[in-house]
């Protein structure tokens, strides 16, 4: 789940002194559209699952180390 990574990383980033005052708006918005992306995929996930049995919960998704 790459995407869950990538939120993660993103709110670090903020979280830090790193980001650029004339870019932190940017980048805040960047981390919702990240957000809004994840949340859209677990919706997803969770249909597919609820059709295809075969398919790992999203729980166990997200807490397995990849």
């Amino acid at each position: 789940l790459a995407l869950n990574s990538e939120v993660e990383l993103q709110r670090e980033y903020l979280d830090s002194d790193d980001v650029p005052a004339d870019e932190r708006e940017n980048e805040e918005e960047m981390l919702d559209d990240l957000e809004q992306a994840f949340m859209e995929f677990v919706d997803l996930y969770k249909g597919r699952c609820k059709a295809d049995k075969q398919l790992p919960p999203i729980e166990e998704l997200l807490d397995s180390q990849l």
